[in-house]
């Protein structure tokens, strides 16, 4: 069972890393006490006054209740006296209460709540964006941390193949670590032969399952690609550009277009058109465009509901869509 402190505070600008961060937390919360046990208040909820009742409400609740305030970047200095008066007055053992701050210019978690989340025993953590010069020294530092070591080539050779998130970094760091051992010295053609476009590749296996109709390999894949740390966002427009492809390609089939006709307008190696078309020729024209519908409706869905305000995870959302998408 996790050590839970009463209050934290994340803030910075890495937007991303914030959002990823609320993620886990709810995750953990939902796991610890129930969606019940999980009280988010964002947007025009995420008021000093409403958070503060919210701190002081009495509750027959078992368990430990959670509060998520994702928003403290519009508070003023002056509106946080009465969420630190709740914060000094609630049960430590029963409730937790996390700040989310995404900042931007003047937009800054008020120093004040600094303050009382640490008067709290609270825990506040920033979540700041590296340069990209600086990411090869975070590499190098991040993976002493997991016992292993690579050198500035290695480190470059990293972002260079996976790309800039941290989370994503840190997934590929952590496989290394299992793959190589404590102490192991990790080189070039190490990351190379770990890490070489798994993420991109793994896209292309989900893209192209959907086409096919193949639910059981498209699954798996997200999976992956989410335990990878991939956002939703980014897998849904390519899945959606994959079925449009295909859509394009159905409607020409069923105009009577020869098939060498059509690999001809298509930006990519033939084997790779072929295989397209013939994944293509399976599928009927309304069951792809049904197949972008549900991909459409997935992308409503996590705009509104993925960062926590839905009823369905974005997990959740995104398999129902797969299976809808796959029929």
């Amino acid at each position: 069972m996790p050590a839970f402190r009463p209050a934290y505070l994340i803030h910075g600008d890495d937007h991303g890393r914030i959002g990823e961060r609320r993620a886990r937390l709810r995750a953990v919360a939902e796991a610890e006490s129930g969606p019940g046990g999980v009280e988010v208040l964002e947007g025009d909820a995420c008021a000093p006054d409403v958070v503060a009742a919210e701190l002081s409400a009495m509750t027959f609740a078992m368990g430990r209740r959670f509060v998520i305030a994702d928003g403290v970047e519009r508070w003023k200095e002056a509106d946080v006296e009465p969420v630190a008066a709740a914060l000094r007055g609630m049960d430590p053992e029963m409730l937790t209460v996390a700040f989310f701050a995404r900042e931007e210019g003047r937009a800054k978690a008020p120093a004040a709540l600094h303050e009382a989340v640490k008067a709290a025993g609270g825990q506040v953590a920033a979540e700041q964006s590296l340069r990209a010069k600086d990411l090869p020294r975070w590499v190098v530092k991040t993976g002493g941390e997991l016992g292993i070591e690579l050198d500035t080539q290695a480190a470059k050779a990293l972002v260079a193949q996976v790309g800039d998130r941290r989370l994503r970094l840190e997934r590929e760091l952590e496989k290394l670590a299992l793959e190589h051992g404590d102490g192991a010295h990790v080189g070039v053609e190490e990351v190379q032969a770990s890490s070489a476009s798994s993420s991109e590749r793994k896209l292309w296996t989900l893209a192209d399952a959907l086409v096919a109709g193949d639910e059981r390999t498209a699954t798996r894949a997200l999976l992956e690609l989410r335990q990878q740390g991939e956002r939703l966002p980014g897998l849904i427009y390519g899945m959606v550009r994959r079925l449009r492809d295909a859509l394009a390609i159905a409607e020409a089939l069923a105009a009577g277009n020869p098939p060498a006709q059509i690999r001809k307008g298509l930006r990519m190696p033939s084997f790779a058109a072929d295989r397209l078309i013939a994944d293509v020729s399976k599928r009927d024209v309304e069951g792809l465009r049904r197949a972008l519908e549900e991909m459409a409706d997935l992308e409503v869905e996590s705009r509104v509901g993925g960062s926590g305000g839905g009823v369905l995870g974005e997990e959740t959302q995104a398999l129902r869509a797969i299976a809808g998408a796959t029929r």
